[in-house]
């Protein structure tokens, strides 16, 4: 971070609430001329501090209202059992999100589903089928309170 200066995180707080926005309307929001602003969000991402353009999608509009916060304990906290179970959660769509964590599970994750049915079929014919896994708690949101994409730069 001690590489970016003030115009360069100005570019970034905008682009994080706008990744369509053109060049030129980008330029013109953080101050520069077009050229300059294009060379800057070009060595942005070719330094990997813009590391994706995406479409954030409301999870309840497409179909999967259900969020649960997995805390999952392996058996053994060795590397081949970490590597495992690392490989096997990456390739899950319904994985929002994966954490090694210090504490009291070993792994946090938020899986997205359409149902509770849905839910159980990915806990008993994914997750409990994973070698080295010892126990699994499942938290329910009720409500999302906050969420956000936009760091605080």
């Amino acid at each position: 971070m001690s590489d970016l200066d003030a115009i360069d995180l100005r570019i970034l707080r905008v682009m994080q609430s706008d990744a369509r926005i053109s060049n030129v309307e980008l330029a013109e929001q953080v101050g520069l001329s077009q050229s300059p602003c294009l060379r800057r969000v070009r060595k942005l991402q070719d330094l990997g501090v813009i590391a994706n353009h995406v479409t954030l999608l409301d999870q309840n509009a497409v179909g999967l209202p259900v969020s649960v916060f997995l805390h999952v304990s392996l058996e053994r906290q060795v590397e081949d059992a970490l590597r495992t179970f690392e490989a096997a959660v990456a390739g899950w769509p319904e994985v929002m999100e994966c954490y090694l964590m210090t504490g009291d599970a070993d792994y946090m994750l938020r899986v997205v589903a359409a149902d509770l049915a849905a839910y159980e079929r990915f806990l008993m014919d994914q997750l409990t089928r994973v070698p080295g896994v010892a126990s699994i708690r499942s938290s329910f949101a009720l409500k999302q309170v906050v969420y956000k994409t936009a760091l605080p730069l």
